[in-house]
């Protein structure tokens, strides 16, 4: 069992403090909150070790779990890394696109590991069909919340899109070519309403909307691809898959073909692939754990997460534009 600390204990740190401490691939030593008074009723709460010094808890652990505000997440990954601790830190993996690239640096320079928490990636929806989303040419994406001032402290590309962003990146085999974007702010400083047009290099095309002030949550993305579509529920955990192949010669009566103009026929079936209930937050924990004791390369790697927020940063450019 691998020690671990949590820095953080807001709403998604209780809920990670809570998962940690029933894993059984992790031994909880505790965790450190800035603010005394959540801190200490967190402890008294739920029984949880809280650390008066930062230092003092990284020291003691093998894993330190980051979940504080985004502005934190550098100094507090930079100072575990230099400790030399593996770090799981919440997304975006940082503020800036260069901090980023400098905990890159000194991950690699320190040999320790890192996961950031697109949780996502882990959504049993995304997880039924992800080996089934080959070379998609048109996304379209719907991601959807009734406002909450939780999260405001950021635009919301950084808040909801860079969740439809990274699943992207991961199933596009290709690089980014362009960005169109266009954002607005309604009750919040910084866009609480984006939509972005991402263009990549081998054609595909990406549509995302993301927005914090809706009347209803939604969180839906729908890929196109060569003879398939297939469309994830990421709220439901619902997954749709219709596909197209050469229509037989001699047709069931219950068979649904279409005929195109140059006259090819294709038949149209569904697929129900199978979703394993789970629960995501758990997994990505636990599945970073497995990649420090085998030594393999975690889901959703540090690289990954700055590619995601590099993206995110160009959608919030391109507002300006």
């Amino acid at each position: 069992m691998l020690k671990v600390g949590v820095l953080g204990a807001g709403h998604l740190g209780k809920i990670h403090l809570r998962l940690l401490n029933q894993s059984e691939h992790y031994e909880l030593i505790g965790f450190y909150d800035p603010d005394e008074i959540n801190a200490k009723k967190v402890a008294a709460e739920f029984g949880y070790t809280h650390f008066e010094n930062i230092n003092t808890l990284m020291d003691a652990v093998d894993v330190v779990d980051i979940v504080t505000p985004t502005l934190s997440h550098f100094d507090c990954a930079k100072k575990a890394i230099e400790k030399g601790k593996h770090i799981f830190i919440e997304k975006p993996i940082t503020n800036t696109f260069e901090e980023a690239q400098e905990l890159l640096k000194l991950s690699q320079k320190h040999g320790i590991k890192g996961q950031v928490g697109h949780v996502e990636r882990f959504n049993p929806a995304f997880l039924a069909v992800k080996d089934k989303i080959e070379n998609p040419m048109f996304i379209e994406t719907h991601r959807l919340a009734e406002f909450n001032p939780r999260g405001t402290d950021v635009p919301v590309v950084l808040d909801l899109m860079i969740h439809d962003i990274d699943a992207i990146l991961s199933v596009v085999p290709s690089e980014v070519k362009q960005i169109n974007a266009s954002g607005v702010s309604v009750i919040s400083n910084s866009p609480d309403i984006a939509n972005a047009r991402v263009e990549f290099e081998n054609g595909c095309v990406a549509n995302l909307t993301a927005s914090r002030i809706s009347l209803k949550n939604m969180r839906k993305s729908r890929f196109f691809q060569k003879d398939a579509y297939i469309s994830v529920d990421f709220l439901e955990k619902k997954v749709e898959v219709v596909k197209m192949k050469d229509a037989p010669e001699q047709p069931g009566d219950f068979d649904m073909i279409l005929q195109n103009a140059e006259g090819e026929k294709k038949q149209i079936y569904f697929e129900n692939p199978e979703i394993d209930v789970n629960n995501a937050i758990l997994d990505e924990l636990e599945t970073f754990a497995d990649a420090i004791n085998n030594d393999t390369t975690p889901v959703v790697t540090l690289e990954q997460g700055t590619k995601a927020l590099q993206v995110a940063l160009q959608i919030i450019e391109s507002f300006k534009k």
